[in-house]
């Protein structure tokens, strides 16, 4: 049955906006005496994406949990610059949140690369319960001393090819192909060892690039193609990597925060991602059925998947010599069970 695109929004939104309301972290006397702060939260994405609303979700119950302690204003739309820009502005003092990639937070620490090697999860399953236990909360601590720490993290599915004019099921497939990465060496490597080229550019040059014959393709989750499905006419699901969004707050306000409000603050932060993995599911399917049904984009599933993680062994081989720091949080995350 063809999914209706503007009843799911509609849905969707409401549902998310009255799960964060409703959510259930202990709301006693949550103020507490403790003084009033007000935090701003920047991401890159639009107002109307799953993001904004789980965010605007999180923000509207720690405001009640806390008696209006805390109150978290959001600006969206990449109004507070880039991922690193707001980064850099977290570590200099001018922001209190950011919702950014793991992938951008490897270009401030080593460690957080491991979530973006290639095929270092199993499967979703594999990936859900490595990032809500005790390996990603290792994570978060490690750039306390960097100026800020994690909080928690946001499903962004799992990254796969998408191409103007060709399929891709094998690694051959994509020889000769301009292929956009983000500004991550990972990524770049990745690109490398499967035999395309990569190209750094940012989120929104992409149309661009594919409309003018600048790039070939790209690679990214399916939600991509709500902005790219009427110039990239083939989606093929090798799934490479599942890179999380994390939620990040700068040290010194979390310093700031009576241990009631960090405790309020962490355990909504908590549900949020848990109400989330709902939400990004129903946004896939949202995207996905636009794709197909509206611009004719084909989805290649019969992709060879060991083929593609073999070709990538290289890059395990590299880390262990190069970044042994990465390496043993690739371990641990292989072992985790």
């Amino acid at each position: 049955m063809k999914i209706s695109i503007r009843n799911v929004i509609t849905i969707a939104a409401a549902a998310f906006l009255i799960t964060g309301v409703t959510t259930g972290c202990s709301k006693k006397d949550a103020a507490g005496g403790a003084k009033a702060v007000n935090l701003k939260l920047g991401h890159n994405l639009a107002e109307d994406h799953a993001v904004h609303i789980q965010l605007t979700a999180f923000a509207n119950a720690v405001k009640e949990k806390t008696n209006g302690s805390v109150t978290i204003q959001i600006y969206p739309n990449g109004t507070l610059g880039s991922e690193s820009d707001m980064v850099s502005q977290i570590q200099a003092g001018a922001l209190d949140m950011a919702k950014v990639s793991a992938s951008t937070l490897g270009n401030f620490n080593s460690s957080w690369n491991a979530l973006s090697v290639p095929y270092v999860f199993n499967n979703k399953e594999h990936y859900y319960s490595v990032m809500d236990g005790a390996i990603a909360d290792e994570l978060y601590a490690l750039t306390e001393k960097d100026g800020f720490r994690g909080l928690t993290w946001l499903d962004s599915g799992s990254r796969s090819f998408y191409t103007k004019n060709t399929p891709i099921r094998t690694p051959a497939d994509l020889k000769g192909l301009k292929i956009r990465t983000m500004d991550s060496q990972v990524a770049i490597d990745m690109m490398k060892c499967l035999g395309g080229s990569a190209t750094v550019m940012g989120y929104s040059e992409i149309y661009t690039g594919l409309q003018q014959g600048v790039i070939d393709g790209a690679e990214n989750n399916v939600t991509a193609l709500r902005d790219h499905g009427d110039v990239a006419k083939f989606y093929c699901f090798d799934e490479h990597t599942r890179i999380p969004d994390v939620v990040v707050i700068a040290t010194k306000t979390w310093n700031k925060l009576s241990d009631e409000q960090k405790a309020i603050v962490k355990q909504c932060a908590a549900e949020a991602t848990q109400e989330y993995k709902g939400a990004w599911l129903a946004f896939e399917n949202q995207v996905l059925d636009k794709a197909v049904n509206v611009n004719g984009v084909q989805l290649i599933k019969d992709v060879d998947t060991a083929a593609f993680q073999k070709a990538c062994e290289s890059i395990y081989t590299g880390l262990k010599s190069s970044a042994p720091e990465v390496y043993a949080i690739v371990e641990k995350i292989q072992n985790w069970k």
